[in-house]
């Protein structure tokens, strides 16, 4: 199989593996498979750019261990100079090219530039995938679970000659993955915002400490989710005893926290998320194919799209569970003549933004593209504009429009993100007299819901209602006591 033949996809099994999990984590519109520097030569198996993050995959395969020499030590050292030595430097080398500023091309003749423009000053990660060890690994000890390298960083010298150990130096920062925890660390961290804050924290804690080992990339991430403080809501490695220099993490830790019945609970919890990621790709899939409306650039980043891109799994399902409650909730019978829409008001993870998600009973007697969709269209940039009315503090509104499921035939969506972080009078009165009509937010039926999300859910037995008292700070994010804010508009339980 020839690279010509390929179009997005990897050359050998291993990198079309690579590229598979990357197009679930990545989405396929900010992914490239084999992208080319100006020379022709190629850049690396896999780049994938989000706001400021590139991330650029390396990986190899060799079969050293599958021949009958009985050194191991030799086999390994021979192994691990093709495998990962070689990976390293040929990443260290793309990240120099990468700050120079030079181009990046789709194809080999450079005649299509890579469509999403590098940021300047970018936050690099450099990933080098090793296959063709597990086995040998296994056999190698006993104690092994699953056949993962361990990873050291320090000076690179540490234990360099030992079998199945991986020196690294502190001020590469390359991140080794191998055979077996490739398809764990990204199917478990398989948005950007949760992968690249992993990486990001693993990046400190090398920094911090003068030691960092482990027996594997998947016991570093069964550490990082069981690490999570309150103080700044965020998972890290290590401790905040600035008088430890070492850590190490011991074997197994994964196998345990992966079979434990929080794992699960969250495992179970986030299937219902991935509509959000359903979603995304479909639009991002109609955007590639060039069938998609609109004056959206998802490639520079200002769309609706990108937005929903930056949530983080648990907020994905949060949002969700929201959309396929609203949905339930949409009346079943309507009367003849009448016309029913359902709008709410959903919560991302950044505070300053908010999304608006409107279900329409879809009017089939009038042209569906140009007039239905035109009007659902509009409604929905008037609700967009009512909630940044409605709290002040917003900088993004991010509006999603369907047909109510209950109606409809078939089904589109509509997006649209309004930026407001600069909100002028003539604005705010606008979308006031627009909504003079629409009335959003206007409806003596409206109600408030307070929700908790929790990335790993509590057993029943741990749930407690959440109360919230009049002079508490409103959950809305406004700043404003919850008396003074959403309380107002809290209707029928």
């Amino acid at each position: 199989m020839s690279k010509k033949q390929i179009s997005q996809g990897g050359v050998t099994a291993t990198e079309e593996l690579l590229y598979s999990l990357c197009q679930a984590t990545f989405l396929r519109l900010w992914s490239y498979a084999n992208p080319f520097k100006d020379d022709g030569k190629e850049f690396c198996d896999l780049i994938a750019v989000f706001e400021n993050h590139v991330f650029i995959f390396f990986d190899r395969e060799s079969r050293r261990f599958d021949g009958a020499s009985k050194n191991v030590l030799v086999t390994w050292q021979r192994w691990k100079k093709e495998a990962v030595d070689k990976q390293i430097k040929t990443a260290n080398g793309a990240e120099r090219y990468l700050r120079s500023g030079r181009a990046i091309f789709l194809d080999q003749r450079g005649e299509k530039p890579l469509p999403i423009p590098i940021p300047e000053n970018p936050t690099i990660h450099k990933v080098v995938v090793a296959h063709g060890a597990k086995e040998a690994c296994e056999a190698f000890s006993d104690d092994n679970v699953y056949g993962s390298l361990g990873i050291s960083y320090g000076s690179g010298d540490e234990g360099s000659s030992f079998p199945f150990l991986v020196s690294l130096k502190s001020s590469e920062k390359i991140h080794l993955l191998d055979a077996h925890n490739l398809e764990i660390i990204l199917g478990e961290l398989d948005t950007f915002f949760d992968l690249s804050r992993f990486f990001a924290e693993k990046e400190r804690a090398i920094d911090q400490y003068q030691s960092l080992t482990y027996c594997g990339e998947e016991d570093l991430l069964a550490h990082y989710l069981l690490n999570y403080r309150e103080a700044d809501r965020s998972y890290r490695i290590g401790t905040t005893d600035k008088t430890v220099h070492g850590l190490h993490i011991g074997e197994g830790e994964w196998f345990d926290f992966s079979n434990s019945e929080a794992y699960k609970r969250r495992a179970e919890a986030n299937k219902t998320s991935y509509l959000w990621d359903d979603l995304i790709q479909r639009t991002c899939d109609n955007f590639l194919a060039g069938i998609s409306g609109g004056n959206s650039d998802i490639f520079a980043g200002k769309s609706a799209i990108k937005e929903m891109a930056r949530e983080p799994r648990f907020s994905r399902r949060a949002l969700c569970e929201n959309i396929f409650e609203r949905i339930e909730q949409f009346p079943s019978q309507l009367k003849e003549g009448s016309v029913a829409r359902h709008m709410s008001v959903m919560p991302s993870f950044y505070p300053d933004t908010k999304y608006i998600f409107l279900q329409l009973q879809p009017d089939y007697s009038i042209d569906y593209e140009t007039e239905y969709r035109e009007a659902r269209r509009h409604m929905l940039t008037v609700a967009c504009g009512a909630a940044k009315n409605k709290f002040p503090h917003l900088k993004k509104v991010i509006g999603i429009a369907i047909d109510a499921p209950k109606h409809a035939r078939s089904n589109s969506e509509d997006f649209i993100l309004l930026e407001c972080e600069t909100w002028s009078d003539e604005e705010r009165v606008f979308y006031e007299e627009e909504n003079e009509l629409l009335g959003f937010f206007e409806s003596p039926n409206l109600q408030h819901q307070v929700r908790q999300t929790l990335d790993f859910p509590l057993a029943e037995s741990q749930k407690k209602r959440i109360k919230i008292g009049r002079n508490d700070p409103c959950p809305c994010g406004s700043g404003k006591k919850f008396k003074k804010c959403c309380l107002r508009y809290q209707g029928p339980n």
